[in-house]
């Protein structure tokens, strides 16, 4: 694979080449690992894109939502890009990736870049490599890059550290007060939206939100938050009614972090996370090799049958492994 030829079609916002260096940087092997560190060099780097993750429950309307914000924002003349995590079988390992079919429109939209990808056995809401896919989007000149997370619960909070802003989506009657001071993803949050307020739902829809304000003004504030944020809020996607208002809302919150110099410290943060994180998945990868594997299986036998403690036996795994690391 040519890298300085993927760079160019990358900076240049050729779809397919956006493709293929979002797989590239996706896959496990080694020598793709390699590659994809020399592409992400070549890529600049003062591109930015408004990051905004999204999160909520399976069935809550995130795929329905993320087409109708993204079709108003093109409409705006903005270019909008989709990183979709679809949830992988614990059993088979395989995804069925439909989050681009659900987004029909969109995908269409010239001025749109959908890419679904497999969560596999990251946990968090997000695939591994998410965030390399963010920069590659970046690179290529989206606007805003729209991180949709698998839908696995309330320690979905990954997401918030690849994010300039957090969007929580629930749907009516979707809980109360308490509900709205649990700790986890609801702390995380910037903007809390309730979806499917129409029709026979938009009164529980406001009843909801009322709940969750309440709740909000509960919580600690933190200090990257302006007056009156994080706030809760209705929508209808299906309607597309309160979508220029959720966008008015996080434009809001975007210019005051920035201009209070939150948004590059909020930057520089993440990216120290993630420098972390990259250590700490290196060091699981060393498990994986051929030697430790048979370190580990020899070991275990030991204590299986109760020759060597459990403690023991993990000390002299390590000790084995920082000798030969290979």
């Amino acid at each position: 694979m040519d890298i300085e030829e993927l760079a160019t079609g990358v900076i240049a916002s050729e779809r397919r080449a956006l493709a293929r260096a979002i797989t590239l940087v996706e896959s496990g092997r080694a020598d793709h690992r390699a590659e994809a560190m020399r592409l992400l060099a070549a890529l600049p780097q003062d591109r930015q894109a408004l990051r905004i993750g999204l999160s909520g429950t399976p069935g809550v309307g995130k795929s329905t939502f993320i087409e109708s914000f993204g079709m108003m924002l093109t409409a705006m003349g903005k270019r909008v890009a989709v990183l979709a995590v679809d949830p992988s079988s614990s059993r088979s390992g395989g995804s069925i990736l439909g989050d681009k079919t659900r987004m029909d429109r969109l995908s269409r939209d010239p001025n749109a870049f959908v890419r679904p990808s497999p969560s596999q056995t990251h946990l968090g809401g997000v695939a591994r490599r998410t965030r390399e896919a963010v920069r590659l989007c970046e690179a290529a000149g989206y606007d805003v890059v729209l991180i949709e997370t698998v839908g696995v619960g309330q320690s979905e909070t990954v997401v918030a550290e690849m994010s300039d802003v957090f969007l929580l989506l629930l749907a009516p009657a979707g809980g109360d007060e308490l509900q709205g001071v649990k700790r986890g993803i609801m702390e995380m949050a910037d903007l809390i939206v309730v979806n499917k307020a129409d029709g026979d739902l938009a009164a529980t829809a406001m009843r909801t939100c009322a709940d969750y304000s309440g709740a909000l003004r509960l919580l600690r504030k933190r200090p990257q938050d302006p007056q009156g944020y994080p706030r809760a809020m209705t929508v209808s996607a299906l309607q597309d009614i309160g979508l220029p208002e959720t966008w008015e809302t996080l434009q809001t919150l975007v210019n005051w972090r920035r201009d209070n110099g939150y948004w590059d410290r909020t930057r520089a943060s993440q990216a120290r996370y993630w420098f972390e994180q990259d250590i700490r998945q290196t060091l699981l990868a060393q498990l994986e090799t051929p030697a430790a594997r048979a370190s580990m299986a020899e070991l275990g036998e030991q204590v299986a049958t109760g020759a060597l403690d459990p403690a023991d036996g993990a000390a002299r795994f390590m000790s084995a492994l920082r000798r030969d690391p290979d």
